[in-house]
């Protein structure tokens, strides 16, 4: 299903950069059960330090500490490389709103490094992560790729950024660059812990710890919710796209459409929970509405993905119940 048939050239080697992230760690996982070598970047500022020790011993991993702001970091890491799949991120739009300098440093400055590494190295296909941020206060539905609103976050911005330079390094370098678009992204080993946790773990969580969940705003807005086996299956058919394709961002998400209260009411049902929400003001800077257009992808990268919503829910109610 999804990736686990995609065949690279013998002794290809990977990078995943955020490897102790959600993604990040999901990504080395699955590369490294299809057989090949990876060596991943992370400098721990917000992924965990458990996602990376559970490949530490594997014959073809290999773990590099540091931060892609370094450009000397960047370009060790790309040494031998033939593909990068930049994850290395500061996520959440609230935060950003808070501590706008430090997303500029860490979003845009690092990405431009890893690609200019990666340029440097004769990396063959630099995948990178992108965000459905990106299409701001564009209203139509479903969002389309080139159909995009006013930014409302330094975050979305960012990413906006990271697309145009991915965009130049193409047409510019040759390095061929594919952003991904990701729609709300919910599976294994994501955080359900802190201010700025996604929704999803951030719901079980609290319903199996008898908690009282806060739901921002009316509980009506509505999320292309993406199982995590989707994007890694993205991230892998964009590395073996052609150069045509290059040079785009993606949108990358299951095209679906699910309102929040609807996620919440379900949850309970599936843990057996009887918990009324509180309703709080909604959070500045987030989109009400969400869902893609995923045509661009399926018909430049092949991407067809594979998990439905529900299918992805409860894989996720499982492996939370077992985990947390």
């Amino acid at each position: 299903m999804g990736y686990k048939n995609i065949k690279f050239p013998e002794g290809s080697k990977f990078l995943v950069t955020g490897a102790a992230g959600f993604i990040g760690s999901n990504l080395v996982e699955a590369i490294l059960d299809l057989g090949y070598k990876v060596r991943a970047l992370d400098n721990f500022s917000t992924g965990k330090r458990e996602n990376v020790d559970l490949f530490i011993k594997h014959p073809n991993f290999e773990f590099i500490e540091g931060d892609i702001r370094d450009l000397d970091t960047c370009t060790k890491a790309c040494n031998g490389i033939n593909y990068v799949l930049h994850q290395a991120a500061w996520g959440s739009v609230p935060r950003s709103i808070e501590m706008p300098l430090l997303y500029e440093d860490i979003n845009i400055k690092g990405t431009l490094n890893m690609m200019e590494a990666a340029r440097r190295n004769g990396v063959e296909k630099f995948v990178y992560a992108s965000s459905s941020s990106v299409y701001g206060d564009e209203p139509n539905l479903p969002k389309k790729e080139g159909r995009e609103g006013n930014l409302l976050s330094p975050y979305a911005l960012t990413k906006k950024v990271d697309e145009e330079y991915g965009k130049l390094y193409t047409k510019l370098y040759g390095l061929d660059t594919y952003g991904m678009r990701y729609f709300n992204v919910f599976g294994r080993r994501q955080d359900p812990h802190g201010a700025y946790a996604a929704v999803i773990p951030k719901f079980i969580k609290q319903l199996l710890n008898n908690e009282i969940p806060t739901i921002n705003g009316d509980g009506k807005q509505s999320r292309d919710f993406t199982y995590i086996e989707n994007v890694i299956e993205a991230n892998l058919k964009a590395c073996l796209a052609s150069h045509e394709a290059a040079g785009n961002a993606y949108n990358i998400a299951y095209g679906g459409r699910e309102y929040l209260i609807d996620i919440y009411n379900n949850l309970c049902k599936a843990l057996d929970k009887d918990i009324q929400p509180i309703f709080g003001p909604d959070r500045t800077g987030d989109i009400k509405h969400s869902n893609a257009d995923i045509n661009k992808a399926q018909e430049m990268i092949g991407y067809l993905p594979s998990w439905s919503f529900e299918m992805g829910i409860k894989a996720a109610i499982e492996w939370y119940r077992e985990n947390l």
